[in-house]
């Protein structure tokens, strides 16, 4: 029994902690033609660039993040290859997004309120020693995978370090064991689960990358107003961002990213490419070129589905 409660501990102080990366979009009717898409705003200096993509971030708009994100021929073929079923980019790239469409399904089902807080009491109530305890041994192991993962590119290490020690010290403070704050939480995502429509990887193909992430807007704001409770205001974090440009050779450039996340100054450098005169930030490109796998033939996507993320920020 025990062991049982210290993994089910980890994973709910883990996801806790990780889930704090996710951002969608505002919230879209649920039926009737898509709306046009904005013009991607041009990002022209490279820490312009960072700012835009932290700004989308920050207002809930996650398919004009998408936009921003590549150029606009590799958002096409996105759109293809997520019709297609071959990528959920850039949910891929989030903490456990390949498993949105079945958490999304978990909390939509009917009565998952009762069923969800029932595990809570069983493994997780009035446990706030072990949890801590968890959080703490997470910062820790998390460190060492991270630095092992050769999917990540050095930038992403120091940055992703950092995270996960900031997450790590929240998350031996936070009340993870509180009932009435579960409660809530559970009743609150689980409203916004039902309300996204997007049940399964089905429903993911069926509405499109654009109308997708549109959808999940609701759900990522329900997730951002819960871990306020918990302690830990994504917003705000976001909104202390300073981007300052540190080189820039021909059509590279590193832009410094300093920010608070959980109550801890980060500190990080990211890299950026300039591309038909817009930046963009090499591992968010790199990582959606990857997801579209190999290039196209005859004006298409190759239909051989690329291979699964070996990242821990990808699971």
């Amino acid at each position: 029994m025990r062991h049982r409660l210290s993994r089910a501990a980890a994973v709910f102080a883990l996801a806790l902690a990780f889930a704090s990366l996710l951002a969608g979009c505002d919230r879209s009717p649920e039926a009737g033609p898509e709306p046009k898409a904005p013009k991607p705003l041009a990002a022209t200096r490279p820490a312009q660039a960072v700012r835009q993509l932290t700004a989308h971030l920050r207002a809930n708009e996650f398919e004009a993040f998408t936009r921003e994100a590549v150029p606009p021929e590799v958002h096409v073929r996105l759109q293809a290859a997520w019709r297609d079923g071959r990528t959920r980019w850039p949910l891929d790239e989030l903490p456990f997004g390949r498993k949105l469409p079945a958490m999304l399904g978990a909390l939509a089902r009917p009565g998952s309120e009762a069923h969800l807080l029932a595990i809570f009491d069983r493994q997780f109530a009035g446990a706030e020693r072990e949890l801590h305890n968890t959080a703490a041994s997470l910062g820790l192991f998390g460190a060492q995978y991270i630095a092992q993962q050769d999917s990540y590119s050095e930038d992403e290490k120091q940055h992703y370090t950092q995270l996960m020690a900031a997450a790590s010290a929240w998350g031996t403070k936070a009340p993870l064991g509180d009932r009435q704050r579960a409660k809530q939480a559970i009743g609150q995502l689980a409203g916004a689960a039902r309300r996204t429509g997007l049940a399964s990887e089905a429903d993911f193909a069926k509405a499109g990358m654009a109308a997708s992430l549109r959808k999940v807007s609701g759900f990522s704001a329900a997730l951002k107003q819960v871990l306020v409770r918990y302690g830990l205001d994504l917003d705000a974090g976001l909104g202390t961002l300073d981007a300052t440009l540190l080189q820039q050779t021909g059509d590279q450039a590193r832009v410094r990213m300093r920010y608070q996340f959980a109550g801890k100054d980060i500190d990080t450098v990211v890299s950026l490419r300039r591309i038909d005169g817009r930046w963009y930030l090499d591992d968010f490109l790199r990582h959606a070129e990857e997801a579209l796998g190999p290039p196209a033939v005859d004006g298409k996507d190759a239909t051989v589905p690329a291979p699964a993320p070996t990242g821990a920020a990808r699971r």
